[in-house]
């Protein structure tokens, strides 16, 4: 009988699970639509994709007792609420640990998603060599975790490590969180989007980027920056040069704040900035105080989409080392 690991990935929009082996392979993976703005509702969702995934174990011969589940924060890991995630308006102070325990009756491992993708990342993927690893997810958000020895720093409280919101510029533009200024509200994918649109009127006529923009739906999206990059276009190249650049500078930060082995980017944008890696290292050294800086590398994340289930499916694993 093959072991497995059971994970779940709660988002605003979905929530995912899958099962995954105890060397990062997912083997099974579900979604279903997340109703954000119910809270009976979403936790019906959540209770949907497991008894799924635990019909799908049973077939496989396995008995799942226990699953790892990660969300947005903030968090509260040590009584296992969701508090106030803004991607989750339904729930506040929710009690989402023990709520999916009496439901199932599984043991529930609760993280910040940020925190497990990273760990996943650690464990199995582009990390997996290195002792201290920092790990930045770069999409709608700009989620980061730091990895000392394949465990998940924490701080003192549960609440570390919000680098996204480092602040770069205290009169910057103001930030989902409630600051101003934030690395997040720079470079996630909003602001490049904002970055494009500002750039496209100014005698651009009918470029590659100005066409992809128009047939987006969402004007917050940046995939229309990131395809016409793809394509050659010049503005585009610029609008995600200047987005490395900024990164580059908190980069270097982060340099000197944590001193990691090894940077990891993932979610939907890691892979076009992990392209513009060398750039970044180049500002990042000029932005540290840290003399490796520039030597630090720069990996683009294993896991994908599928990020969220792994990682939360190592957390179980590393319950079992506790």
């Amino acid at each position: 009988m093959a072991e497995l690991l059971a994970g779940v990935d709660v988002g605003g929009s979905k929530v995912a699970a899958g099962l995954v082996t105890p060397q990062g392979e997912l083997v099974f993976h579900r979604r279903a639509r997340m109703q954000a703005h119910d809270a009976e509702a979403a936790l019906q969702a959540v209770v949907q994709v497991i008894e799924e995934i635990r019909r799908e174990a049973g077939q496989r011969g396995v008995l799942l007792h226990e699953l790892g589940l990660c969300a947005p924060g903030p968090l509260d890991l040590v009584a296992g609420r969701v508090l106030n995630a803004p991607n989750l308006p339904c729930w506040h102070s929710f009690p989402l640990v023990e709520a999916v325990e009496k439901r199932l009756g599984l043991r529930v491992y609760l993280e910040n998603d940020a925190n497990a993708a990273g760990l996943a990342e650690a464990l199995w993927g582009a990390g997996r060599d290195a002792r201290i690893v920092f790990y930045a997810t770069l999409g709608t958000g700009l989620g980061t975790a730091l990895i000392v020895e394949k465990n998940i720093f924490h701080g003192g409280a549960g609440y570390a490590v919000e680098a996204g919101h480092l602040t770069l510029d205290y009169s910057g533009p103001a930030c989902g969180c409630g600051k101003r200024g934030c690395a997040e509200a720079f470079c996630a994918g909003p602001a490049i989007a904002r970055r494009a649109r500002q750039k496209v009127p100014s005698g651009s006529g009918g470029s590659t980027l100005a066409r992809l923009l128009e047939q987006s739906p969402d004007e917050l999206a940046a995939e229309p920056v990131v395809e016409a990059f793809r394509q050659g276009d010049v503005l585009a190249r610029e609008v995600l040069e200047e987005t490395a650049d900024l990164l580059g500078i908190w980069l270097g930060c982060v340099m000197d704040l944590f001193d990691p082995d090894l940077i990891v980017l993932g979610g939907g944008l890691g892979g076009v900035f992990g392209e513009l890696g060398e750039r970044m290292a180049a500002v990042a050294s000029r932005w540290s105080l840290n003399p490796r800086t520039q030597q630090v590398p720069l990996r683009t994340a294993r896991y994908g989409a599928e990020a969220g289930i792994a990682g939360a499916a190592a957390l179980v694993l590393k319950s079992r080392e506790a």
